[in-house]
């Protein structure tokens, strides 16, 4: 399901947006800037995600997404999480590309893994109302909307 694609946009993504629901079905969304794919699975620092894992308890369905911020387009995937404490017996392994990428300056409290079942990419509307948009296009747009 993780495409070499995909990989490419999570490695140059800055932030990724985990969507949970609780067993109530009340949705939460939260960004999360330490994640990584690691084989199939796409791992998540749980750095201060107290809704996140209470809700991934309740209900393992979940949902993130991630953008390229100037050419504006990503990738949506849904998929069922599963919480790695600190007992676990791989946590350590699994916290090792979490770790080099925070550099030690975060705490990792548990990570979350989620196994992919769906992927669709997502772009900006103006791919679809203006079909001939280019990358390029966006790129500069997006450089001047931001003022980068």
């Amino acid at each position: 399901m993780l495409t070499d694609e995909i990989k490419r946009y999570i490695d140059k993504s800055v932030l990724c947006w985990l969507a949970t629901a609780s067993r109530e079905g009340v949705p939460n969304v939260s960004p999360k800037e330490i994640f990584t794919h690691y084989g199939q699975n796409l791992l998540i620092a749980d750095i201060a995600s107290p809704q996140s894992i209470k809700n991934i308890m309740e209900n393992d369905n979940v949902c993130i997404s991630f953008i390229d911020i100037l050419i504006q387009k990503g990738w949506q995937l849904k998929g069922k999480a599963t919480i790695i404490d600190s007992d676990h017996l791989h946590f350590n392994l699994l916290l090792q590309p979490l770790t080099q990428m925070t550099k030690g300056k975060f705490p990792i409290n548990n990570i979350i893994s989620v196994q992919i079942e769906k992927t669709k990419p997502i772009f900006a509307p103006s791919y679809i109302l203006y079909p001939e948009t280019t990358e390029e296009e966006q790129i500069k747009s997006a450089i001047k909307a931001y003022k980068l």
